[in-house]
């Protein structure tokens, strides 16, 4: 350690990045509150005191195809970020999910004597168990969200530990639904469905004209829709929502999940947000063809959806690639909304979900990076 007041390096790449970041970036502020960060990162960093040296942005690809049609640029960002990083010499390198670009620069910089932290474990479980020796290169420790994950890596040899998920200790387990709704002026009486398409601009276009598409199947006098727009891509939802009554809102996920019955979403982060919302959901998932076809060789697990992996069931319907229609979204949605018993098993079950992934994950981390710096 080179004083009381560590210095950290960070790779978060994606809104879904820059959130966990941002929660962790808190809880090892209020362990050294002097403590600098610099790297790439989003708004939610930066008001933690992050130093920007590339926007999280940069990061927001999904798949081979665009990382091909990326591949140059980010290469080159990741060159530039090891030799700073390598030439300032952080403290310890944390590498917020981003696997693909973070597995290289964590090699190298652990390589120039770095010790580096990995934060989210890689689902080597369900997609890619090639990633283990990977990890094993790149990472001094991992911190993991998940409570199975740290003996799949324990049995590797590498050093893990269960962290928890920081959404559940930020995500109150009763939700505000009417404060939310009084913020959004959703009215107390309506069915308000949350429409979440995910946030990057290849899951708008293969995602969101589905979840429009249900949405007009489903309208019917007293039901509202609200979708959640990342910051800068309004204008790339807008014009798909002819004829579509559909609010759009900036950002404000969070709240939209707090004032709604039912939400269909994306797989990924937000699912497990709508899980702690407690929120039925209907997920639903689309890519490139090429994308596609490379997962679904690599599938292990029969589910897709965070909360239907962490149940090991199907505690909620998936509706992915072909099966992401209009027609099947608003039929699963339609059959939600008329069940009361089910939406009723699945609040209990997602309250026991919250329950296993509150873990004061901002605590337990800073107490393992704390161990592997020697602070």
């Amino acid at each position: 350690m080179s004083g009381p007041a560590p210095r950290f390096g960070f790779v978060a790449g994606e809104a879904s990045g820059d959130l966990l970041a941002g929660l962790l970036l808190h809880g090892l502020r209020a362990r050294w509150p002097e403590l600098t960060s610099q790297g790439i990162g989003g708004p939610k960093m930066i008001a933690q005191g992050f130093e920007t040296w590339w926007p999280h942005t940069k990061l927001s690809i999904f798949g081979y195809v665009d990382a091909l049609l990326n591949i140059r640029e980010l290469l080159s960002i990741r060159k530039q970020l090891g030799t700073r990083l390598i030439a300032n010499r952080p403290d310890v390198f944390i590498g917020v999910d981003a696997p693909d670009f973070n597995f290289g620069l964590e090699t190298r910089l652990r390589e120039a004597g770095i010790k580096t932290v990995h934060f989210v474990c890689p689902s080597i479980w369900a997609w890619r168990p090639e990633r283990v020796e990977k990890i094993k290169a790149a990472a001094d420790h991992v911190l993991c969200l998940f409570p199975f994950e740290p003996e799949i890596l324990h049995q590797a040899g590498i050093g893990a530990t269960y962290v928890g998920h920081p959404l559940a200790d930020a995500i109150p387990m009763e939700p505000p639904r009417a404060a939310a709704r009084e913020a959004l002026g959703l009215a107390e009486g309506d069915t308000v469905i949350a429409l979440l398409p995910g946030s990057r601009k290849s899951e708008i276009n293969y995602i969101a004209p589905a979840l429009i598409g249900a949405a007009k199947l489903l309208a019917r006098p007293g039901r509202r829709f609200v979708m959640p727009v990342v910051p800068g891509l309004r204008g790339l939802v807008e014009p798909m929502l002819q004829g579509a009554d559909i609010q759009l809102i900036d950002g404000q996920s969070h709240a939209v999940l707090a004032a709604c019955d039912l939400t269909l979403v994306a797989s990924g982060t937000a699912t497990l947000e709508a899980a702690l919302f407690k929120r039925p959901m209907v997920i639903a998932y689309r890519m490139n063809a090429l994308n596609w076809w490379r997962m679904k060789g690599k599938g292990l697990l029969p589910w897709v959806g965070l909360p239907n992996i962490l149940a090991r069931e199907f505690l909620v319907p998936e509706l992915i690639q072909h099966d992401c229609t209009p027609e099947m979204l608003a039929r699963e949605a339609e059959a939600l909304l008329a069940d009361a018993p089910r939406r009723a098993a699945l609040h209990a079950r997602f309250v026991q979900l919250h329950e296993l992934l509150r873990q004061d994950t901002a605590r337990r981390a800073s107490d393992a990076i704390a161990t592997l710096i020697g602070a």
